[in-house]
């Protein structure tokens, strides 16, 4: 092939690209506009979803948030779980809510403790930890249940009501997770109060960032509610509860 013809290939494979890209530009514009319209929208939906969930949590749980010493009583406290070092010690967070709940024990204003938190891997068990906890410290075992599938909140809620049979309870966590909690677990059928732990706010900055990161929970929340899901593993109904209540 002659130098002219490939020269002349070239151009023309040029030509029609430049055509073909000529003809797509309309529509490569209709579809950058819409991304940026759709990109536009969820910036806007975004901080109204965050503002219009802390508000509706706020709401839900006004009225039912107390201090120990005031709160009323209930059969049950469900103790949700926080993070558990690797060598089984519950971190201050959990020790906290713990500590909370044997107070409850202690005063009578509970009966049983219903200790719920993650268990979806072998070497990692929240609720087993947060038993021992409580035992090594004069709680009576028979009055300590552990649920091994309370992944989120929703699912300490939802379970402590399907599977356990709970249906007045007080909840134990962090005070400014508390709310939501409360929330949460009335919207899935519990008469559900709650005493909230602020004895950890001397970890400055874990605090903020749960305080933080409440906001956004929130919306997931609604969703939670909203939609009415199962839990991850619902499983059937266990008589530990009730167990130890008649103990």
């Amino acid at each position: 092939m002659s130098p002219e013809s490939s020269g002349s290939g070239r151009t023309r494979r040029f030509a029609a690209l430049v055509r073909a890209v000529a003809a797509a530009a309309p529509r490569l514009r209709r579809w950058r506009r819409t991304i940026g319209f759709g990109l536009l929208v969820a910036a806007l939906l975004l901080p109204v979803s965050v503002v219009g969930s802390v508000v509706w949590v706020r709401r839900s749980a006004q009225n039912h948030v107390f201090a120990v010493a005031d709160v009323p009583a209930a059969p049950v406290a469900l103790v949700l779980g926080a993070q558990v070092y690797p060598d089984g010690t519950p971190s201050p967070f959990l020790a906290a809510r713990l500590g909370l709940a044997k107070e409850l024990l202690d005063a009578g204003k509970v009966r049983a403790l219903l200790v719920s938190g993650d268990h979806g891997r072998w070497e990692y068990d929240e609720p087993g930890a947060m038993s021992r906890w409580l035992v090594e410290r004069g709680v009576p075992a028979g009055k300590v249940v552990q649920d091994h599938a309370g992944f989120d909140t929703y699912d300490s809620c939802s379970r402590a009501r399907r599977v356990f049979g709970v249906d007045r309870a007080i909840v134990v966590t962090q005070s400014f997770h508390v709310e939501r909690a409360v929330t949460v677990c009335r919207r899935v059928g519990l008469d559900a109060v709650g005493v909230g732990d602020d004895s950890v706010r001397r970890f400055e900055r874990a605090w903020r960032w749960g305080g933080f990161r409440e906001n956004f929970a929130a919306v997931k929340a609604v969703y939670d509610v909203v939609t009415g899901r199962d839990p991850v593993f619902l499983g059937p109904a266990e008589p530990g509860v009730r167990d130890a209540l008649a103990g």
